[in-house]
C-alpha cells in the first residue's frame, strides 16, 4: 500500500469530520467526528438524539457520502417524514460527492474518477459499485411509501417523529407502525441508523434501540446567552422539545421562562433543602435560596436519579461552596434517618413534618414567587427542566417540591439567622 493510501485510509478511520471541513461545513468538531465514526464503523444499531442546530443532519450527508466510497457494494435506504424532507439531505449528499475533495479521495483508494451513474433527489449510484442486487448505493423514501420487496444493508432514519406526533395520537401510533415495518427491509447482517427529536413519551423514538441524547447544554455549541434568546423566541413546548430533547405541553405548563444570574455572591448566607430518594422512580432534589431585601430570590438547585445517600458528599460540597446555612428535610417517611446521618456527616439539619398537599403546596408557594426568582446559572438543567415540565399529573416532581418547601420555609420564618458549619 502506497503512503498516499494509507494516508487516505487512516483520515477516513480517525478523522472523517475533516472532510467536512473540506467540503465547506468548518462547524464540525470532535463531538461530530464521533457520531460520523459510528455512523460508518458501529456493529450495532444506534439512536442519536441531538437538539436542533447541532448538525446531526450534515453529519448524516457525509455518512452517505462516504460510506458510499468506503462500502461501495453496500446499500442504505434512507428515510425521513416525507418525501420532500429527503430531497434536502439526498442534495446535499450528492454535492459532497461532487467535490473535489471527495473525487480526489476516491482516486486515491481506486484509481479512477468518481462518476454519478444515478443522480437525483431520491437515488445515488456511482461506478464504484459493483454489486448486482441492482439497486442504487443509497435510496431517500418518506416514511408513508411503500416498502414491499425492499432490501438494505443500513436503514437510516433522520426526523421521522415530528410536531405531528406530539399533537396527534394517530399519527403517533402511524409512524410507530411504520418503523417497526422497517425491520423487515434490513438485510440479515445488516443495521439502523436513527436520528431526530423525541416529541412525546409514546412516539416511535420510545421504541428506537440504543439511545444516545445530546441536548443543547452538553454539547457545547450554543451558548448561554444563545439559548436564553432562543427560550424567549418560541413557546417552552418547542424549546424542550427542540433543545432539551423534552417534551412538556404548553397547556399544563405552571412554570415558565426563568431568569438566570452569574451573580454567586447573592446567595451566600442563603438555606437548603433536601426532597430524598430512597430508591425507586424518584431522584434526590436540592435546594438553596436566599430571599433578597427587595423580596425577590436567588436559587440553586441540583436533581440526581439516585439514593440521597449518595448524594450528600456533593450537597454538602455545594452547601459550603454558596456559604449556605441550615438544610431542611421532611422526616414523615424516614422517621427522621435524613437529618440524623446529617448531623452525624457534621452539617446543620432541621426535619419537619410534611402535612401539606404537594400539588397544593407547589402551586401555592413556587408559584407565587416564581417571577422573583433568579437562578443562578450553574442550576442543573435538569433541575429546572423538571419545575418547567411539573403540572398536577407530573411524572417526577422531586426539584419544584424542594424549592416549594424551602420558599414555604422562608414566608413562614419572620426571621432568619444562618447557621455556620455543623451542628
Amino acid at each position: 500500500m502506497n503512503s498516499e493510501k494509507k494516508a487516505v485510509l487512516d483520515l477516513l478511520w480517525n478523522e472523517p469530520y475533516k472532510i467536512g471541513h473540506w467540503v465547506g461545513f468548518k462547524d464540525l468538531t470532535t463531538l461530530h467526528n464521533e457520531w460520523l465514526r459510528s455512523f460508518l464503523y458501529a456493529e450495532d444499531d444506534q439512536t442519536l438524539l441531538a437538539h436542533r442546530g447541532s448538525y446531526k443532519t450534515t453529519d448524516l450527508s457525509l455518512f452517505l457520502s462516504l460510506h458510499t466510497i468506503l462500502r461501495p457494494n453496500e446499500n442504505v435506504m434512507f428515510f425521513r417524514k416525507t418525501d420532500d424532507d429527503v430531497t434536502e439531505v439526498i442534495t446535499q449528499s450528492r454535492k459532497i460527492l461532487k467535490s473535489g475533495a471527495v473525487g480526489k479521495i476516491a482516486y486515491i483508494l481506486y484509481g479512477t474518477d468518481l462518476k454519478l451513474i444515478r443522480d437525483n433527489n431520491s437515488e445515488i449510484n456511482t461506478n464504484l459499485c459493483t454489486s448486482t442486487k441492482g439497486v442504487s448505493q443509497v435510496v431517500g423514501l418518506g416514511i408513508k411509501t411503500s416498502i414491499t420487496g425492499k432490501h438494505a444493508d443500513i436503514v437510516v432514519t433522520d426526523d421521522i417523529v415530528n410536531i405531528n406526533d406530539r399533537v396527534s395520537r394517530a399519527e403517533r401510533e402511524q409512524t410507530k407502525i411504520q418503523y417497526m415495518e422497517l425491520q423487515n427491509i434490513k438485510n440479515r447482517s445488516g443495521r439502523f441508523i436513527n436520528t431526530g427529536t423525541p416529541w412525546h413519551k409514546e412516539d416511535a423514538i420510545s421504541i428506537m434501540p440504543n439511545v444516545k441524547r445530546y441536548d443543547c447544554y452538553s454539547t457545547g455549541l450554543i451558548t448561554r446567552n444563545k439559548l436564553e434568546e432562543l427560550r424567549h423566541s418560541m413557546s417552552d413546548s418547542l424549546f424542550a422539545a427542540n433543545y432539551e430533547l423534552k417534551h412538556i405541553a404548553d397547556k399544563d405548563a405552571m412554570f415558565k421562562e426563568p431568569k438566570f444570574t452569574a451573580d454567586e455572591g447573592l446567595i451566600y448566607d442563603g438555606v437548603c433543602h433536601i426532597d430524598a430518594s430512597y430508591g425507586g422512580a424518584d431522584g434526590t432534589a436540592f435546594t438553596i435560596i436566599k430571599k433578597q431585601p427587595d423580596g425577590a430570590y436567588v436559587g440553586f438547585g441540583k436533581r440526581w436519579n439516585r439514593h440521597v445517600d449518595e448524594c450528600l458528599s456533593e450537597i454538602e460540597m455545594y452547601r459550603k461552596y454558596y456559604r449556605a446555612g441550615t438544610i431542611y428535610c421532611e422526616d414523615n417517611a424516614d422517621k427522621g434517618y435524613l437529618r440524623k446521618e446529617l448531623f452525624g456527616l457534621g452539617m446543620p439539619a432541621s426535619g419537619y413534618h410534611e402535612s401539606m398537599n404537594k400539588f397544593v403546596k407547589i402551586s401555592t408557594y413556587l408559584k407565587k414567587a416564581w417571577g422573583q426568582i433568579i437562578w443562578l446559572e450553574d442550576t442543573a438543567p435538569e433541575y429546572i427542566n423538571e419545575i418547567l415540565d411539573y403540572s398536577e399529573f407530573a411524572e417526577h416532581d422531586d426539584s419544584p417540591d424542594s424549592a416549594a418547601s424551602l420558599l414555604r420555609k422562608l414566608e413562614n420564618k419572620t426571621s432568619y439567622n444562618p447557621v455556620k458549619g455543623g451542628i
